[in-house]
């Protein structure tokens, strides 16, 4: 197992700042202890970036992210399912934020074309969320481009909507294990890489954050499959918060009203329109337009959600220092908290 999680908490520790720990074959300039024991109960004096280091045969380069004004700049995250829809748009918002921010996806090709279309602080990942295999070499793959991280986020998700009198059981259990399943294996996997750091980083928070959805805090008719892997994510979510909060995680969940501009929504093949017609969860409608106008008419705002939304949630968050367990509505004012 790599040290370089500890050496980035070291970092961390010491500059208060992200950083990113690479390796590297260039002559070392600092030696730190060698033993694992021995790093985590090690204080780093006073440091400048760039700097290489040595951990016995282990050489590693280290250097500054970007600074900026808000919590957030500068932070290594990872963002499932970030090739496309609500992923893309939280990638891209992260990256303006000076971010160095992992796309994760099941379509690598699509990852790698994100990561080419956003610049050279990201990095594509090919994953599939439901296999447990997959998501700890992700994890591995992490700490080896950066030494770790700051911020999950959990977005990789499916809906298969159909009435619980007709719906094929393999829908159903699809929409279990990526919705919620999945969000179990990438807290185990990647939730592990963020506690290692901790041990050598105890003051530094960092967050997961799943996002689910409106149909989290409320059901959703012909959609049972969906809003019950949603609900059950919340149930994760606090009780993941409970254990992680002693390795300085914090875990939240936003949950967003209808991205009806993204290719959930808008795929002309299986897209949630074309399903909710062809299920007739809208009585009377004839067309997807039909369908589109009855879900805006139930936001207050009359509009769906859109990637700045959840972006505005995902900085909150990260800012908030207070604040884990949470499930926070970004829903126009359709679901609101009690």
């Amino acid at each position: 197992m790599t040290v370089a999680p500890l050496v980035r908490g070291l970092f961390l520790s010491a500059l208060e700042r992200p950083v990113i720990v690479r390796p590297t074959t260039a002559e070392a300039t600092l030696a730190l202890p060698v033993t694992e024991e021995e790093l985590i109960g090690y204080s780093l004096g006073e440091v400048e970036l760039p700097v290489v280091v040595s951990v016995g045969e282990e050489r590693f380069e280290v250097v500054a992210t970007e600074r900026g004004e808000r919590e957030i700049s500068g932070r290594v995250a990872v963002v499932t399912g970030g090739a496309q829809g609500f992923g893309a748009e939280i990638a891209k918002g992260l990256v303006d934020q000076g971010c160095f921010v992992f796309i994760a996806d099941l379509n690598g090709e699509g990852a790698k074309a994100k990561c080419a279309e956003l610049g050279p602080n990201t990095h594509p990942i090919t994953v599939n969320v439901g296999d447990e295999d997959s998501v700890a070499a992700m994890a591995d793959e992490i700490a080896r481009v950066t030494g770790g991280l700051d911020l999950l986020v959990s977005n990789a998700g499916i809906v298969r909507a159909g009435s619980v009198l007709e719906q094929n059981l393999s829908d159903f259990k699809l929409s279990t294990d990526i919705n919620y399943v999945a969000f179990f294996l990438v807290t185990k996997h990647v939730g592990a890489l963020l506690a290692r750091q901790h041990l050598t980083a105890p003051a530094w928070l960092t967050d997961i954050i799943q996002i689910n959805s409106k149909s989290g805090l409320a059901g959703s008719n012909k959609n049972a499959a969906y809003a019950g892997s949603k609900f059950g994510g919340i149930g994760l979510v606090q009780s993941f918060a409970l254990e992680m909060v002693e390795h300085g995680v914090k875990v939240n969940a936003i949950c967003p009203g209808n991205f009806y501009d993204g290719p959930l929504w808008s795929d002309p093949e299986k897209g949630l329109f074309v399903q909710y017609l062809a299920s007739g969860k809208v009585p009377g409608a004839t067309t997807v337009a039909e369908v589109k106008e009855f879900y805006e008419s139930k936001v207050p705002m009359r509009r769906g959600a859109t990637g700045i939304d959840v972006l505005r949630a995902i900085y909150y968050i990260v800012e908030q220092a207070y604040e884990t367990g949470q499930a926070v509505p970004v829903t126009g004012g359709q679901v609101m908290m009690n």
